[in-house]
This record gives C-alpha cells, sequence and structure tokens, in this order.
C-alpha cells in the first residue's frame, strides 16, 4: 500500500517510545533519499519549521521526492501567516464562549494542545479537529485571549520534545489512529500505482451515483491499477493520502464537500469535482451571468432582489407567465416553483425569499424531456433523455406522496443525439473548465436551450451506462489516472 516514514530531529525525541523502523532522523531522510516506486507518507516531527531550517527541508524536499508530507510547505507557510490564519479560523472564533470560561473585564490567556486534531478536552474537540482540517500538523498549538469575549490569538507549531509523559501518551494513541490506516494494510502482490479517494455518503436520498455505480468505479479502477478507497466526512484528516479526489457526494460551497475539494487542490491532487466548477456551477443565478457572458443561448431570465417590490410587479410583462421561480442552489429540481399568475408569483416568491436574498425567474419552456450530455474533459461522454415525472412539468415530483418521483429516461449514444444539443453543451462546459458535468438542456420546435451545468452529474448503474456499460466507468478512471500520472510527472494534466 504505503510506507510511513516519521522524521524526527534528533534520536533522542523519539526517546520515550519503542524503537520502530519507520522512525529515522531529519538528516538521515535528507542524505538518504528513500528510492523505489513505493508511495511514501512523511510525519515531520522536526522540532521547528523556520524558513530553511531542518524541519522546513523535510517537507520541502519530501515533496520535491513526491512523498506525501505532514505539515506541508503550503501548512507551514500558512502557519507564519497570522493575518491569513485569522481569516481562516474566523468563523470558529464564535464557538468560544460556549467552551471557555466566562467572564471578567481582565484579559485571561489559555491555550490547548492538538495532536493529529485530537485534544484533551472534549469540550473543544470540534474546535481541534476544525483547526487540524485547516492546517495539517502533528502537534499544535491554540493559544487563546479574552478581552470581553474569547477568541483565538495563536495558532503554533509544537516539538515532540516539548511534551510531558502524560502529553507523550495522549500524541502516541493520536499517532496511532492517525497512522492506522496505512499499518493495518498488507502489502498485495499486485501494488496498485495509485491511490484514489472516493467521497460518498451512504445515508444520502438522492447520491449522485447509487451503489452499483460506485461498485464499477472501483472495478474499473482497480483494472487499471487504481485503488478506489470510498471514503466519507469524517476522513477529511485523511485526505492527503491519497493521489486524488473523486466526488461522488452531491456538492456543495457551503459545505464538507467543497472543503474536501479545496483541501484536495491545495495538496496539489487530481480531483473532480475541483472547487472552481462547485462554485461555478452550483448557484444558478452566477451559472447564468457566466453562460450569457459566453453568449450561450439559455432561457429568458431575471434576478429578483428581495427588497425590490416593484421588480417583481414588472416580471410578468419581461417573461410572462407561466414562469419559474429557482432559489440559487438548488439540486433534483428542488426549490423550483412554477407559477401561473400574479397571485402565485408573490406567494411563491415570499416564500423562496425567507431562504435567499435573490432569486432566478425564466420563462416557462415545457417539453416532454430534457436532455443531459455527460461531459468529461471537453469530450461527450453519455447522452440521455429524461422524461418528466408523471402528471408534472419537473422531472422530479418532491410532493409526491411525501418523497420525491422522477420521469422515465432513454439512454442513447452520443452520435445519435442531436448534434446541435451536444454543441452547445460543449460551449456550456467549455465556459466552467475541463471536469466532468452534466449539462441540461431543452430543445423546442425553434430552439435549443442551455438550463445549467451540473459539476457533479448522475452516473447510475442501469441508467447513463445503458449505452456504454462498464466503458462508461473506465474512461472517467482513465481520464482520473490520466491527471495523476501527469501531476506525478511534473507535467500540467
Amino acid at each position: 500500500m504505503s510506507r510511513l516514514v516519521i522524521v524526527v530531529e534528533k534520536s533522542s525525541d523519539w526517546g520515550s517510545y519503542y524503537p520502530s523502523d519507520n522512525v529515522i532522523t531529519a538528516m538521515q531522510y535528507l542524505r538518504e533519499p528513500l528510492g523505489g516506486d513505493e508511495r511514501t507518507h512523511v510525519v515531520n516531527l522536526c522540532r521547528s519549521y523556520k524558513y530553511l531550517g531542518i524541519g522546513h527541508y523535510v517537507s520541502l524536499l519530501g515533496e520535491a521526492r513526491g512523498h506525501r508530507v505532514i505539515p506541508s510547505v503550503r501548512t507551514i507557510s500558512d502557519l507564519r501567516k497570522r493575518a491569513l490564519y485569522n481569516l481562516d479560523v474566523e468563523d470558529l472564533n464564535q464557538k468560544l464562549g460556549h467552551f471557555l470560561p466566562a467572564g471578567g473585564e481582565d484579559t485571561t490567556d489559555l491555550g490547548i494542545l492538538v495532536y493529529f486534531g485530537v485534544t484533551s478536552y472534549p469540550a473543544l474537540q470540534d474546535l481541534a479537529r476544525q483547526v487540524f482540517e485547516t492546517f495539517p500538523c502533528p502537534l499544535l498549538r491554540i493559544e487563546f485571549e479574552r478581552d470581553r469575549v474569547w477568541q483565538i490569538s495563536a495558532i503554533k507549531p509544537v516539538g515532540l520534545h516539548t511534551l510531558d509523559d502524560t502529553q507523550e501518551d495522549t500524541f502516541a494513541q493520536a499517532l496511532d489512529t492517525f497512522s492506522k490506516r496505512l499499518w493495518r494494510k498488507p502489502r498485495t502482490r499486485k501494488p496498485f500505482r495509485y491511490d484514489l479517494a472516493m467521497l460518498v455518503n451512504p445515508k444520502e436520498a438522492m447520491p449522485p451515483s447509487n451503489a452499483r455505480a460506485l461498485k464499477q468505479f472501483i472495478a474499473a479502477g482497480k483494472d487499471l491499477g487504481i485503488e478506489v478507497d470510498p471514503i466519507q466526512k469524517h476522513d477529511y484528516p485523511r485526505l492527503a493520502e491519497y493521489d486524488g479526489l473523486f466526488i461522488r457526494e452531491t456538492t456543495a460551497p457551503d459545505d464538507h464537500t467543497y472543503r474536501f475539494a479545496h483541501k484536495a487542490e491545495r495538496e496539489g491532487m487530481v480531483v473532480i469535482d475541483d472547487p472552481t466548477s462547485i462554485l461555478r456551477c452550483t448557484n444558478k443565478i452566477y451559472l447564468n451571468d457566466l453562460l450569457r457572458a459566453h453568449k450561450i443561448a439559455v432561457p429568458r431570465s431575471e434576478v429578483l432582489y428581495r427588497e425590490d417590490s416593484k421588480q417583481l410587479r414588472e416580471l410578468p410583462e419581461k417573461l410572462g407567465f407561466p414562469l419559474v421561480l429557482k432559489i440559487p442552489d438548488g439540486s433534483f429540481s428542488r426549490g423550483v416553483i412554477k407559477v401561473d399568475d400574479l397571485e402565485q408569483l408573490a406567494k411563491a416568491a415570499a416564500h423562496l425569499f425567507q431562504s435567499t436574498a435573490l432569486l432566478i425567474a425564466q420563462e416557462f419552456l415545457y417539453t416532454e424531456f430534457d436532455w443531459r450530455i455527460g461531459v468529461l474533459n471537453r469530450k461527450p461522454l453519455y447522452a440521455c433523455k429524461y422524461f418528466m415525472s408523471r402528471g408534472h412539468w419537473q422531472i422530479y415530483n418532491h410532493s409526491a406522496r411525501g418523497s420525491a418521483r422522477s420521469g422515465g429516461f432513454e439512454c442513447l449514444k452520443v452520435e445519435d443525439a442531436p448534434p446541435e444539443v451536444v454543441k452547445l453543451a460543449l460551449r456550456g462546459c467549455s465556459a466552467i473548465g475541463n471536469g466532468l458535468y452534466g449539462v441540461d438542456l431543452k430543445q423546442t420546435r425553434d430552439r435549443t436551450v442551455l438550463i445549467e451545468v451540473n459539476d457533479n452529474p448522475s452516473i447510475d448503474a442501469g441508467v447513463e451506462d445503458v449505452e456504454l456499460g462498464g466503458e462508461l466507468y473506465r474512461r472517467v478512471m482513465r481520464e482520473l489516472m490520466r491527471r495523476m500520472e501527469a501531476k506525478r510527472n511534473g507535467e500540467v494534466a
């Protein structure tokens, strides 16, 4: 699987623990580069990460050798920039009042140690985890100060040699937990060339890939020499162990899926969906403006502002009835309401404005089905027709007896889809990036318009793979492998 190397500045720093072949000194690591093709994970426990010091060079040269190093050079740099980490943890400061002592006028100082995201203070565990996720570093000290309110005053790396007996025990347990995945897996006869994390949520009601599709991705990766490892939200601290990240969970810019994508990109990993694509695709107002700026045909649209009641009254003159109101970040037809008159418009707008300051209104275009063109790295991958739910004007009917009900589908060869539909889908994706997208389009007798580009498209076994079968999953895995190889060789993916 992978080799774990623990680097200490002096042999005596490991004196309290059992000897291990995994532990070497910094000078040994710097002077004797580890050879071979085996993936190596390095835990840098040097006493200091001062710029151009021994600890800094362990991380710097480790990354140059293609090793996964914690802390990374980026983390070391970020920890030196107080303004940067103040911004990163600004939202955490609000939580401190619930955990730390209240009160007096005098400024009080307090600090806690964090071992691989773990602290001895249960009330501050969530805070410790989030700081470690922001600054992955083996040993950190979070310092707080109070001047009327508690806030984080500093986040500093800590040397292993400074710990007392109790702290050494806590560190050993945290290290064992952190590294257990690397140590517990036996070496396989046929080592995988790459490790790919696939982010999933088994409890998600409407995931982008069903269980059979996830198994197909794993099998396709195995055939190519990629170990595809399903991970979940709680595996965030382990992310840097992998060569790439493939997100198969519905994405949003304000939840953990975006944090996973952002961290993977910062770590230099291959990632689909990349954070830029998530930001560009998940907000319908942003996407509409972006597509119009690229002169891509979209339905007639208006952005509505909660504070502008006059604009709402004038909307029917611009778009007519019926029209559709959408919240910016809805998915799977959620947060979309069709209105037929002024009364329905006012009621629907009032309801949707409770959760957003802006809405998007679009002309209503009825079609029996929507086109979905899957696109991977600016090339068409699959083509599907998604039919409207029976007796409903959308593909998904969320009012159907308390659960979502969808219409039928028809999967086609890409070459059998109308050329103008495929061409428009590719143009839409070119405005977003070179990732994996699902483009929704409508085609009437006289128009073809792009409705939206999805950064995390549905790939379900028995639906999108009907035409290509296992080749669909192999194409996705081949593209991920191509990008991981390019990264390893220092090339542009």
